[in-house]
């Protein structure tokens, strides 16, 4: 069960992919509950994120849901036993609960896009300029507890840099050619983008300043996919308590959309390049 009967983010898409097999099956909750010797309160629960089941359960409601692909069979029984699995961004206790849920989904991942209009990306922030931003923000931090927030950054970097996740960023123009930190940190910043945007698993694209209103279109948000699928399963908007968690069916439809249309407006990762190292070239000279 989830620590203190209260959904977590693992346990709440378990839930969900658990209902949607038994609708898909056309059984009723009270139904599904007669096949593991249970109440219909059980099924509720555990469709709802409360709590989860014993994996002999979940193998027994997927035979009688007809589900036999073993790929979707074995993540359901690992999400079921790691529905509280302690994170290493547990450790850090003064996260928010909206930035534990985010960090979550990104470790879980196999696929995450992302779109920011103001600063470069937590996933591909030098430790300087995460520094320099964490600083900025609205509430007074004291040295020691934004070098722990740098390193919580720096431990979300991991799983790209390691290729277990498929990495899609769109960036507005301004990010790139402003510099809002010093501009020695934002040179710094621009060569990390050119060096990881070429990973096998990372596209960077700019959306230029041509493309009008469309950079206004929605604020910035990330959205994850799982198990290898295309399909949007959360979406994470950046706020300045750390983030909200959408899960629903029709905002998963309306960001996905969102972020087909950026990618549209964008340019092609090569030419994004190309617009990075001339911002480069020119803060260079500007020294």
């Amino acid at each position: 069960m989830p620590a203190g009967g209260k959904p977590t983010v693992r346990s709440r898409r378990f839930g969900r992919r658990m209902q949607r097999h038994r609708v898909e099956a056309g059984f009723d909750q009270s139904q599904a509950a007669e096949f593991i010797h249970g109440s219909r309160s059980k099924i509720s629960r555990m469709e709802d994120g409360i709590t989860t089941a014993k994996p002999a359960e979940v193998l027994l409601l997927l035979d009688r849901y007809g589900v036999t692909d073993e790929s979707e069979r074995g993540h359901l029984v690992w999400l079921a036993k790691n529905s509280n699995h302690r994170g290493w961004w547990l450790n850090f206790p003064e996260l928010s609960e909206g930035y534990r849920n985010h960090i979550s989904l990104e470790d879980d991942a196999t696929s995450i896009r992302e779109w920011q209009t103001v600063l470069i990306p937590g996933l591909l922030q030098t430790a300087k300029y995460a520094e320099c931003t964490t600083m900025a923000g609205p509430d007074y931090m004291s040295p020691d507890e934004v070098a722990q927030l740098v390193k919580v950054r720096e431990g979300r970097q991991a799983k790209i840099g390691e290729g277990g996740t498929s990495y899609a960023v769109i960036i507005w123009e301004p990010v790139v050619t402003n510099s809002l930190v010093p501009r020695d940190v934002h040179l710094e910043q621009l060569k990390r983008l050119l060096e990881v945007g070429k990973r096998q698993n990372v596209s960077i694209q700019v959306l230029p300043l041509s493309a009008g209103v469309k950079a206004g279109m929605t604020y910035p948000f990330s959205s994850f996919s799982f198990d290898g699928q295309p399909n949007v399963e959360a979406v994470a908007i950046d706020n300045l308590r750390g983030a909200s968690i959408l899960e629903g069916a029709d905002d998963l439809a309306a960001y996905a959309h969102a972020f087909d249309q950026l990618r549209s407006a964008a340019l092609a990762p090569d030419a994004s390049a190309r617009l990075i190292r001339s911002a480069l070239r020119s803060g260079k000279e500007d020294e």
